[in-house]
């Protein structure tokens, strides 16, 4: 069995070159390397071997196992791997995985692809406990996400896993519009970090926020709840705007010290002692601010505009209560009532319930006009008023 296994790789074009006395010695050479494998404990199917490619033909690779024996690539996993083979040379160090220990012809069946998948997966194992920074190139999009790949394993890079900078800021946080935002990515290269593997499912999450975590940490040292900070508008969301911090001189945007600079979110809640309906009604982008730390959790930071401004409600709780008529002008109509604007930066509501209908509402009730109204309501700590239109 020796020799004919040995012949079928060794004259598989590989000997004719050589004279009839050193293909003879060689050929003794291959057998006993064959024959002194028969003492060494076979590897299992599954396990992972190395070795020198030594023959190839159309279909077929044969590989040196040492003592291990010969192995042998073909049939559908030549196929799929032919692309690599290609770029093979007799003498090319390959690993392999076994799928079976010796065939009907002797050899060891192996699997290129398997090895190489099996091989990926442990690199991207040790990447993530390395917390080793990867640049990805997007390929494609979807309403939760961007679509990438890492040695040819599917990736997914959740929107939630954005950095401040590229997360999509949209009003209303809109899917059709948070998609198109994502589309702007294909083809961009973004550096991210493994943050989950999922080989079951043959996919990985991704982080592009997790790779900038540690610097923010380090910069959030200098900072505690209370100081307030001077920087500037870069997005503006339906739930709020963001404010990057420290603020530095455009000249350095694109140098180390925007690295010196982090994002933070101010609430819509938190941007005027007014309702606020629409954040672009206060600040607007590019526009350089103070604010309040009022929470730092979890390496973000939350901030504050109208804390640094006069609280219009102790004036309300002084001077106002329940059952008074006030003046106010409607402001806008919604679908639980209507706003009305009693004093400057201080605004109620004048719920539907004291309506027949909406309708019935926006014909008793004229955006711009003003009216007596009933207090029914105040809760200055709350920020809340509640009125009737007075009879």
């Amino acid at each position: 069995m020796y020799y004919v296994h040995i012949v079928k790789i060794l004259l598989n074009g590989q000997l004719g070159k050589y004279p009839p006395g050193l293909k003879y010695c060689i050929m003794k050479e291959e057998v006993q390397k064959q024959k002194n494998s028969d003492s060494v404990i076979p590897p299992s199917v599954g396990s992972i071997v190395e070795g020198k490619v030594i023959a190839r033909d159309r279909s077929s690779l044969y590989i040196d196992l040492g003592n291990q024996g010969t192995g042998i690539i073909y049939g559908r996993e030549f196929y799929e791997v032919k692309d690599t083979i290609k770029s093979l040379n007799i003498g090319d160090v390959v690993v392999a995985k076994i799928v079976d220990l010796e065939n009907e012809d002797g050899y060891r069946e192996l699997s290129l692809q398997d090895a190489t998948k099996e091989i990926n997966w442990q690199k991207l194992e040790e990447m993530k406990n390395n917390q080793e920074i990867i640049k990805v190139k997007i390929s494609g999009v979807n309403k939760g996400g961007l679509l990438t790949n890492i040695n040819n394993i599917p990736a997914f890079l959740p929107v939630s896993q954005l950095s401040p900078e590229n997360y999509p800021r949209v009003a209303d946080a809109d899917k059709a519009k948070i998609l198109k935002e994502l589309q702007k990515f294909i083809g961009k290269t973004l550096e991210v970090k493994v943050l989950d593997l999922l080989a079951q499912e043959n996919k990985l999450i991704l982080s592009e926020k997790a790779k900038t975590e540690q610097t923010i940490k380090q910069i959030l040292n200098n900072y505690k709840k209370g100081d307030v900070v001077e920087g500037k508008i870069t997005g503006i969301a339906d739930f709020g705007v963001f404010i990057r911090f420290p603020l530095v001189d455009e000249a350095s945007v694109s140098s180390e010290k925007k690295d010196e600079s982090i994002e933070g979110l101010i609430h819509i809640s938190e941007l005027d002692w007014q309702l606020v309906q629409n954040p672009a009604e206060v600040v607007k982008v590019g526009e350089v601010i103070k604010a309040q730390i009022i929470d730092i959790n979890n390496n973000q930071v939350f901030l504050s505009l109208k804390s640094l401004k006069e609280n219009p409600w102790e004036k309300i709780e002084k001077e106002y209560k329940k059952g008074d008529t006030i003046k106010g002008k409607v402001i806008s109509f919604s679908p639980f009532g209507a706003f009305v604007e009693v004093l400057p930066k201080i605004r109620g509501l004048c719920h539907i319930s004291e309506f027949k209908s909406q309708q019935e509402m926006e014909e008793s009730l004229k955006v711009g006009e003003s009216y007596n109204f009933e207090i029914l309501l105040v809760e200055p700590k709350e920020h809340r008023m509640s009125l009737k239109l007075a009879k």
